[in-house]
């Protein structure tokens, strides 16, 4: 045991009487280490599978490459430094940080790639995607800032001068970067206020923004619009314009205007109740909501009735359905009272002793 110990300083220190015998070694040590590595994950994958529990899968995804390229990388890192030693006038002192730069990325990675593999399995199941889409998000960014703090560290940098740093250049950053400050605070504000998630459809009537929200990252928000285009919009512009968001609509409305003839006068009330009456018996009308047919107004050509109601349904398509079906009812009712739609009309009133030129044919005068 002694001697295994002190032929791996040996090692890390690149002091090696056959190195290249001891370069080989290594180079087999990681295939071995690499197979049995690779033998194990696939047992606990298969073990892992078979759980409910999201966090087991997760975790042997997000260490089965990281330690995977360790494996590989660490033992190289001891092989250049032997070669260096033993082969070049240089130190390979330098190669010690490197290895440990490798620990510390190596568990950056596998954090970062825990979170990923989490978020995607919670996201699959859960109803709020934007939270967890947010709490990733700052996750990774807390490892990424402590994980780029340790290996300043290892570097040799003292972290009390780079947070001093920090706050005396933060202000200058800040200045510089405003619009990017803006951006995500503006991103914290969606996440915090949740005016609307992923897969909702928006729009503002001050911009010429419609469309399914694809992407709400720190900078932007990738939304879709109906034609497929991608509309890349700067979080910051959320905070000063409106935002409607249709998707969290709890009924459609159907509004409508029908013109009668003024000669349907007579009728125009037995259409109004028979109208009324049948959307208090349409399946798909929600009675509970505003429900108005009334005559409405004497327009220029036709006596306009009223028909206001809403939907159950939020779903645009059955919506559509809903509202053919109502119109043609309407339609139905309209003809069996022997009524008409009226159309614009002018009527001409001319006197009866119209005024005949003398020779001139009475056909001709208007």
């Amino acid at each position: 045991m002694n001697r295994l110990m002190q032929w791996w300083e040996a090692l890390e220190q690149g002091v090696s009487q056959d190195w290249m015998s001891n370069v080989g070694l290594l180079l087999l040590l990681s295939a071995f280490l690499w197979g049995g590595w690779l033998l194990i994950t696939r047992h606990l994958s298969v073990a892992a599978g078979k759980t409910r529990l999201v966090w087991d899968d997760a975790l042997v995804g997000a260490v089965r490459r990281p330690v995977s390229w360790l494996i590989w990388l660490w033992p190289a890192a001891l092989s250049a430094g032997v070669i260096i030693e033993n082969t070049t006038a240089y130190s390979a002192a330098f190669l010690a940080v490197v290895r440990h730069l490798m620990l510390v990325w190596t568990f950056i990675w596998v954090l970062l790639r825990l979170i990923t593999n989490a978020e995607n399995a919670i996201a699959a199941t859960a109803k709020d995607v934007t939270t967890i889409n947010a709490i990733s998000k700052i996750l990774r960014l807390f490892v990424l800032v402590l994980g780029g703090l340790v290996m300043m560290q290892n570097l040799g940098l003292s972290l009390s001068g780079i947070l001093t740093f920090g706050g005396v250049g933060g202000l200058i950053v800040g200045m510089a970067a405003k619009d990017l400050l803006a951006n995500f605070f503006g991103a914290i504000m969606i996440y915090f206020d949740r005016p609307f998630k992923l897969g909702d459809w928006i729009r503002s009537p001050d911009r010429q923004i419609e469309g399914t929200v694809e992407r709400i990252g720190f900078r932007m928000t990738v939304i879709r619009t109906f034609d497929k285009r991608p509309l890349y919009v700067p979080n910051s512009v959320f905070s000063s314009i409106v935002v409607e968001n249709p998707s969290r609509m709890l009924n459609r409305r159907i509004k409508q205007k029908i013109g009668l003839r003024y000669c349907d006068a007579a009728v125009v009330g037995d259409v109004v109740r028979d109208i009324k009456t049948m959307l208090l018996q349409h399946p798909d009308i929600d009675t509970n909501q505003t429900l108005i047919v009334s005559f409405d107004n004497y327009g220029p050509s036709s006596l306009d009735i009223l028909i206001y109601t809403f939907t159950k349904t939020t779903h645009w398509v059955a919506y559509k359905d809903i509202q053919q079906d109502v119109m043609l009812k309407i339609v139905e009712i309209v003809r069996r009272h022997g009524a008409g739609f009226a159309f614009p009309t002018t009527t001409v009133h001319l006197p009866e002793h119209a005024l005949v030129t003398e020779g001139e044919p009475a056909s001709e005068v208007l």
